[in-house]
């Protein structure tokens, strides 16, 4: 019951000061986003593909104002393009990117992000990984799921996010399942009215199954993006019916959660990505994590209590 109310603090100007104030804040932060800079990161990524796990990178960041903004966000990842091409990592090194961070929502954002990634997926396609697009609220999708059908054109291997609480996404998995596209799939984590969303936790795992079953029957390449036992279960059964390969799909949970999740299912010879985000604008992706899963909450609270 709290997730509505988490993330309507998530784009709370006053919230955001509070919380990022409160000295308890940081230690907690880094459990999910393990640095700040690239140079702190790749660290990370050496000991995340060194245990046999794969990335997705993210840099955080949503809400800005200016191009200049969504210039420095193009920068950003390309910074990141080059330390991944030192580590000659290939496709288990990929990145995630929220088009909202590269001008989205700014006069003439779509016209303005898709001139913003394209460097980004041109880039990464030159060492051999690749890019996936992230979902944010709904009122954004028709436009990526539009920059994600351009990209294809020239960059097949550009993967994109859909939503198992959207009513829409049946429709949009059908459509996606098709022979090269790479999609994964989550349950959701906006605040969305009742009327383009599931709101109850039954309706959304019952979506996710229908969804995941569309992928899996598809000629497509699933990405299950959950951290739910049961769901996992279920995806492997699902993979087994549809008869893929280990390789022909792929498990992608967040970096801080079910940790030993992620060795366990490499260690049986899934495909596990771990999606790894680092910045300084991290206050909404922090607040995300918090509103999925009461757990984090409770982490969190308790983090506060003990050293407040």
């Amino acid at each position: 019951m709290l997730g509505p109310v988490i993330l309507a603090a998530s784009r709370s100007d006053r919230m955001r000061r509070l919380i990022s104030a409160a000295p308890v804040t940081k230690p907690v932060v880094d459990r999910f986003i393990p640095g700040e800079t690239v140079g702190d990161i790749v660290p990370v990524i050496r000991d995340l593909t060194g245990k046999g796990l794969e990335v997705t990178m993210d840099v955080v960041g949503e809400d800005i104002t200016a191009p200049e903004q969504a210039t420095a966000a193009r920068d950003a990842y390309l910074e990141l393009i080059g330390r991944l091409k030192e580590l000659e990592l290939g496709e288990r090194a990929e990145m995630s990117v929220k088009l909202s961070m590269f001008g989205q929502a700014l006069p003439g954002g779509h016209e303005l992000a898709l001139a913003n990634v394209r460097p980004v997926v041109e880039a990464a396609a030159e060492i051999g990984t690749t890019v996936t697009l992230d979902a944010e609220d709904h009122t954004t999708l028709d436009s990526m799921f539009a920059i994600h059908e351009e990209l294809r054109k020239d960059f097949p291997q550009t993967g994109c996010v859909i939503q198992a609480y959207l009513f829409r996404t049946e429709d949009d998995a059908r459509r996606l399942a098709a022979a090269g596209s790479r999609v994964r799939l989550v349950k959701g984590a906006y605040k969305e009215p009742a009327s383009v969303a599931y709101q109850q936790k039954h309706e959304i795992d019952k979506a996710y199954v229908r969804i995941l079953k569309v992928l899996m029957e598809g000629e497509g390449y699933p990405m299950i993006g959950s951290h739910d036992p049961r769901l996992i279960t279920i995806s492997q059964e699902l993979a087994r019916r549809a008869g893929r390969k280990l390789d022909e799909y792929e498990f992608q949970m967040l970096y801080g959660i079910r940790g030993d999740e992620h060795l366990r299912l490499a260690a049986e010879g899934h495909r596990m990505r771990v999606y790894t985000a680092y910045g300084t604008d991290w206050y909404g992706y922090f607040m995300r994590r918090l509103a999925e899963k009461p757990a984090n909450l409770q982490f969190f609270l308790r983090s506060m209590v003990s050293k407040g």
